[in-house]
């Protein structure tokens, strides 16, 4: 009982301490989905594979939200006609990113862990949404 009842006290105080930075992450979160809207990320978009890539990357690096949001915004962006290896990279990246969370990773886990988990995040988004786009172009012509 006495080992909960310490876990529950350091937890607490743990949760105190990372509350300022909570709030900081809640409040940059509104600024970005106030400010960036789906139309201004589309308009960033020029139909060049690298180009896309690497703003569709960074788009979704700034976005923060549900990985499940990460798949609507980008069938809206393939409707809207934003190329796959774009929204694919998008879609890593909201989901494995988090340039907004930066402060509230480095004090949870270290700056050292932080800043080198996010760098292979940005590097596997990259190569990933190259590798799915090939792949699924050589199952088009595959199946077609």
């Amino acid at each position: 009982m006495q080992k909960i009842k310490t876990a529950s006290i350091n937890t607490l105080k743990n949760l105190w301490m990372i509350t300022p930075m909570l709030l900081a992450v809640i409040g940059l979160v509104g600024l970005f989905e106030t400010y960036i809207t789906p139309q201004i990320i589309h308009s960033l978009f020029n139909a060049h594979v690298i180009h896309d890539t690497v703003i569709g990357t960074v788009a979704g690096a700034v976005s923060v939200g549900q990985p499940f949001l990460s798949y609507i915004i980008g069938g809206e962006l393939l409707k809207e006609g934003v190329s796959f290896y774009a929204v694919t990279a998008f879609i890593l990246s909201f989901v494995t990113l988090g340039v907004i969370q930066l402060p509230l990773e480095f004090s949870i886990f270290g700056m050292r862990f932080a800043i080198i988990r996010n760098i292979l995040s940005i590097i596997f988004a990259l190569i990933i949404s190259w590798v799915t786009v090939y792949t699924l172009n050589l199952f088009h012509g595959f199946f077609a």
